[in-house]
């Protein structure tokens, strides 16, 4: 068996609440390897800010993986991943895990992590693999047993909604390179086959990409950074193929630039005019970031460094007390979520 039918992708879907979610990293880590090494797993911090979540009617956070993790240690990573696991579940979220990733910087080690750059957008946060091992076939066979077997161990786990397998691929300018690995993952996991669905999100206009992943996901996620009105049109053009769609990425309240200084963005998203756009379609919604912490994303992309707070958040819902960004945007969440 291989992709869901839309008939079992559509019953997967109907059996669960409307899906509602964040970005989730703890403020006190930079990026994946800080927030999973043993030493720098910080429970009590992950307990609260996903308390912060529930209360607001969250059910569900998109969480990154990495490869040198299990590398290092997959019992350990195993072992914590199960904690996480175990501290959603008790506050009734059901988290996203993503396993792949072309977003940032490329070189990864694990140990200690750099502290974030004054003022940078996910000055800290990592590939992974890296998009030298994306381009290089030969160095994928521990990716392939790195998957699979976790994909095998937890296979059966109810504790997790689904598997995105690869965040943005062909980013940081890998465009179509990225399609070999994005293909052999699919391959992978599909001959394991786990219970909960498989995606990989569309986010940029990509043909390739974007219609091997769209014919291979059993839910249709995507990125969309823009305006109600653009994600309207975006959620209209995804119904068409007959899945379930989640909006895996979006909110960002200011112009943001990429990283080579395109404007790909050019209209504000919002919790005011988006959330209630998702909740009329029926779209699960994961919007970028929860607590404002070390990965830095209160500050737009592309823009220069700073240790002045800027004043329209870019991404985040929360302060690190616990106090919310805007109490107007986390009451609509309060609203919109207890129908």
């Amino acid at each position: 068996m291989t992709q869901w039918t839309t008939a079992q992708a559509n019953a997967w879907y109907a059996k669960h609440p409307w899906l509602v979610g964040a970005n989730f990293s703890p403020s006190t880590a930079v990026n994946q390897l800080e927030m999973w090494q043993a030493d720098t797993f910080d429970l009590t911090t992950i307990e609260r800010e996903l308390g912060w979540a529930a209360a607001i009617g969250m059910n569900t956070v998109r969480v990154y993986l990495h490869d040198l993790l299990w590398d290092a240690d997959s019992l350990g990573f195993i072992s914590r991943i199960n904690v996480f696991l175990d501290a959603a579940t008790a506050l009734g979220i059901r988290p996203i895990l993503c396993i792949f990733d072309d977003c940032w910087n490329s070189e990864a080690l694990l140990g200690k992590q750099p502290e974030p750059k004054p003022g940078i957008h996910n000055s800290g946060w990592l590939q992974s693999p890296g998009l030298t091992i994306v381009n290089d076939p030969d160095r994928w066979p521990r990716l392939e047993r790195y998957v699979q077997e976790l994909l095998t161990h937890f296979s059966d786990d109810e504790r997790i909604l689904l598997w995105d397998l690869y965040n943005e691929p062909g980013n940081n300018g890998n465009g179509d390179n990225s399609l070999p690995l994005v293909k052999a993952v699919f391959s992978w996991a599909h001959a394991v086959r786990p219970r909960q669905p498989l995606t990989v999100g569309v986010w940029f206009n990509n043909a390739s990409l974007n219609s091997f992943q769209l014919a291979h996901s059993d839910v249709i996620t995507f990125h969309n950074y823009e305006s109600a009105h653009h994600l309207r049109d975006q959620i209209v053009m995804l119904k068409q193929y007959g899945r379930p769609l989640i909006c895996t990425e979006w909110l960002r309240r200011t112009a943001g630039f990429t990283a080579d200084g395109d404007q790909r963005h050019t209209e504000h998203s919002e919790v005011q005019t988006c959330l209630p756009v998702f909740k009329q379609e029926g779209v699960g919604c994961i919007n970028w970031g929860l607590v404002a912490g070390k990965t830095n994303t209160i500050y737009a992309w592309g823009k220069p460094g700073g240790s002045t707070e800027p004043p329209v958040w870019f991404h985040d819902l929360f302060r690190q007390d616990g106090s919310p960004y805007r109490s107007s945007e986390v009451a609509l969440f309060q609203q919109l979520t207890k129908g």
